[in-house]
């Protein structure tokens, strides 16, 4: 039985072998540029955006949350934010659990 695979997998003359390495690099680089085009530069992009707003966050901005709580920024440090989200009600959240800034 293996000696039928060897068979249907060996080539069939000496000058196909080299045709069929360049058609199969060519494949591959083509799915490389597809997977390149289709999934790593559009998340690049998204991630360029969001952390674009997260440096625009100001006090005074009204946000949601990932967890989907909704508060306005009263106070901000490095890493966090502190968000009122009642009256005398106040939580301190990372800045990168802010999903979006609301617009008034």
């Amino acid at each position: 039985m293996s000696h039928l695979l060897f068979a249907f997998m060996a080539p069939q003359s000496g000058g196909d072998a080299g045709g069929g390495m360049v058609g199969t690099l060519v494949m591959f680089a083509l799915i490389i540029f597809i997977f390149y085009f289709m999934i790593i530069r559009p998340q690049s992009k998204r991630q360029k955006e969001r952390q674009k707003m997260l440096d625009a966050m100001k006090k005074g901005d009204k946000v949601v949350t990932s967890g989907g709580m909704h508060g306005k920024i009263v106070g901000m440090e490095d890493k966090s934010v502190l968000l009122e989200i009642a009256d005398n009600v106040k939580v301190k959240v990372e800045k990168s659990a802010v999903s979006s800034i609301l617009l008034d």
